[in-house]
């Protein structure tokens, strides 16, 4: 596994999860960790198992010197697009850490707008401890929501799928047309929905 770096002072890693799924909300993580207290393991949340995301999650928070988790909704994908929506979702994550840091690194290759210097990082989940970090925060937290939203529309399957355009997906989209939780925005449901 690559040795992650761990940046120096209060410098938060932002990352999201849940831009590509068709239903559900974006979440963002953002996290500042402390450097004497590492946690061994971090890496993008893709390239981790679920049982070592789950884990790593309380590690984080027990650790860190400071984290918080946001999201965007599906109504305000819809309103906004996935683009802004995401960066919305980010810049609360970052609002909310309850210690203000003095700059960002943002996974991707485009920052939010924040009010601290903020610097995107491409693949910065790989490379960045405090990236590696919210992204696993990101997806843990969004994939027990999709896990909750299951329980409510057990028939889309989100519990195996967490909403991601699978072939099992689209075929009960097609069967029982969109729910309350998908994003009316994204081609598969709108192609849905013209259908009715």
């Amino acid at each position: 596994m690559p040795e992650l770096i761990v940046p120096a002072g209060l410098v938060c890693g932002v990352d999201e999860a849940g831009r590509g799924p068709l239903a559900g909300p974006v979440v963002a993580a953002a996290v500042i960790l402390d450097p004497a207290r590492p946690i061994p393991g971090l890496n993008d949340s893709k390239k981790l198992s679920e049982k070592k995301r789950a884990a790593l999650a309380p590690l984080i928070r027990e650790r860190a010197l400071a984290w918080a988790v946001a999201e965007a909704s599906v109504e305000e994908i819809d309103r906004l697009n996935i683009l802004h929506a995401t960066m919305l979702a980010m810049q609360r994550a970052v609002a909310a850490l309850a210690v203000r840091p003095v700059s960002a690194l943002i996974d991707g290759n485009r920052c939010p707008p924040l009010d601290i210097p903020a610097e995107a990082v491409v693949q910065g989940d790989g490379k960045i401890a405090s990236i590696a970090a919210a992204s696993i925060l990101a997806k843990t937290v969004r994939d027990a929501g999709m896990l909750e939203l299951h329980e409510r529309y057990p028939q889309y399957g989100f519990d195996r799928h967490m909403g991601y355009p699978t072939a099992a997906h689209c075929a009960a989209l097609a069967e029982h047309g969109a729910s309350p939780a998908h994003r009316r925005s994204f081609g598969p449901v709108a192609r849905q929905l013209a259908l009715l």
